[in-house]
């Protein structure tokens, strides 16, 4: 195994890199981040309050973020490419019921703009082109995560999303490799979750390298 630090030798292994937040990948998107810029609304909705916010995305996470960030600003609007939402249908019926809670169908974001703090958005619609500025303070973004697997590739079995595939006992489809937490196909992304993945994977590990002295 090569890494940053040296070559290494290892009867077993335990991938345990997790994922990070996908991009929007738009002007101001970085320079903002930390100055309302987000992808953690638990983290930091509490900042927002009283203020006008923006969440970008159509999923579950989308929708529990729009759904929290009520507790504290004044509005949230939801901003999704798409005329209809990939979220469950008690989700989805929470959010409509929500007066705080307005949507923006068939919308991208093509900027985020701001000083020293977010500002506003500067948006297109997919289906008429037509461009629109959103004012907000805020805008968190929940369009999916991506696994730190590209050094991967043909070595394990990966989902069609890039995560990996493993048993319930954190096994991959090599002996002596094991995967543990975000990066693993069915994660529930959670610490608490990722922490029984990463006892679940040691375990097994101690049981391959008990049966392979």
């Amino acid at each position: 195994m090569n890494t940053s630090d040296g070559r290494y030798r290892a009867k077993s292994l335990i991938i345990a890199g997790g994922s990070e937040y996908s991009k929007l990948g738009v002007p101001g998107e970085e320079e903002l981040r930390s100055r309302g810029v987000s992808y953690c609304a638990t983290c930091d909705g509490a900042f927002f309050n009283d203020q006008a916010v923006s969440a970008v995305g159509g999923g579950n996470v989308a929708l529990n973020d729009a759904l929290f960030l009520t507790r504290f600003a004044s509005k949230v609007v939801v901003i999704h490419r798409r005329d209809q939402l990939r979220a469950t249908k008690i989700l989805q019926e929470r959010a409509f019921a929500e007066p705080k809670i307005e949507f923006l169908w068939d919308t991208v974001v093509e900027s985020i703009e701001g000083d020293s703090q977010v500002r506003e958005l500067g948006l297109r619609n997919v289906k008429t082109k037509e461009e629109s500025r959103l004012e907000v303070s805020g805008v968190f973004i929940a369009v999916g995560l991506r696994p730190n697997t590209g050094y991967l590739g043909g070595l394990l079995a990966l989902s069609p999303k890039g995560f990996i595939l493993v048993n319930d006992q954190m096994e991959t489809g090599v002996p002596g490799v094991f995967a543990a937490g975000d990066i693993r196909a069915g994660s529930a992304r959670q610490v608490s979750s990722a922490v029984g993945d990463g006892a679940t994977a040691v375990i097994s590990a101690e049981r391959y390298l008990s049966s392979n002295r």
